[in-house]
């Protein structure tokens, strides 16, 4: 076992939201999917950055039929990388049964790792590439909010919905999203006694219905895992931990927001309507 496990099997939960194809897993992946299993994880969704990790995520998903899925996209890091010739990837891609969504993508003027018109120009691109798949959106967005809204609006319409990734937003943020009919990604920011106070105390105002559960490994370890793990690695297997106090948050019983999140996965990612071999 890779690092210290703290649930045992007592949910069934799928994690939206994984890095799996980072090389912190190189040494131990496998180990770290069954780990998760074990933990009641059983279904993981790798989040695809740039095309090259959007066909290793698929490659992966291939070695694990039904327990793993993707998204595909160009995440807004990377928008300097855009290009027809990344589009047209980008559209082979999607066709596959294991991809669930469009993304990572959207906006993010925090560090501008690309310039904001490349930003805005590759999600402009994805977006339309969500229109044409009929797959929702794998969003992420930091300091750019309002940016982001208003292109989400303009292809409401057009679109299959989608997910607010890994929110940390305000109030205002999140009734944005909701208007727009999104599901909002919860992650173990909740877990932080330093940031994610507000958070934790604003989960109670996403619907039942429009809540999802994610890791976002290996980044973001929850905080206040008891006893504190060795390594700071996030990973799936703490899953149940993130939905424990997203549960503590709202005064739900755990068991049955577990169900509550599986469905609203089921809902918009539509798993069961895969063909995998």
């Amino acid at each position: 076992m890779t690092d210290q496990i703290s649930h045992s099997g007592r949910y069934s939960l799928t994690d939206i939201g994984i890095n799996l194809t980072d090389s912190v897993f190189d040494a131990d992946r496998e180990t770290v999917i069954q780990d998760a299993d074990t933990a009641g994880v059983k279904r993981m969704l790798i989040t695809g950055t740039n095309a090259r990790e959007s066909e290793q995520a698929i490659s992966l998903c291939q070695q694990h039929p039904n327990r793993l899925f993707c998204t595909v996209g160009v995440h807004p890091h990377y928008s300097k990388e855009f290009s027809p010739e990344v589009r047209n990837t980008l559209a082979a891609l999607l066709k596959h049964p294991h991809v669930c969504a469009v993304g990572e993508t959207g906006l993010d003027f925090n560090r501008n790792f690309s310039t904001p018109e490349q930003q805005i120009w590759a999600f402009e691109q994805q977006l339309e590439l969500a229109s044409e798949s009929g797959l929702p959106l794998f969003l992420h967005e930091r300091d750019a909010h309002m940016q982001q809204i208003k292109m989400l609006r303009y292809v409401k319409d057009e679109i299959s919905g989608g997910v607010a990734h890994c929110f940390t937003g305000s109030r205002e943020e999140l009734y944005n999203y909701l208007d727009l009919d999104l599901y909002i990604g919860i992650t173990g920011w909740i877990c932080d006694e330093r940031r994610g106070v507000e958070l934790f105390n604003l989960l109670k105002e996403i619907p039942a219905n429009r809540l999802l559960l994610e890791t976002d490994a290996p980044y973001l370890i929850p905080r206040n895992l008891k006893p504190k793990t060795k390594s700071r690695r996030n990973l799936p297997a703490y899953l149940p931990h993130i939905l424990e106090q997203a549960a503590l948050a709202r005064n739900d019983d755990p068991q049955e927001l577990a169900q509550q999140t599986e469905a609203n996965c089921q809902r918009l990612f539509r798993f069961s309507q895969a063909t995998l071999n």
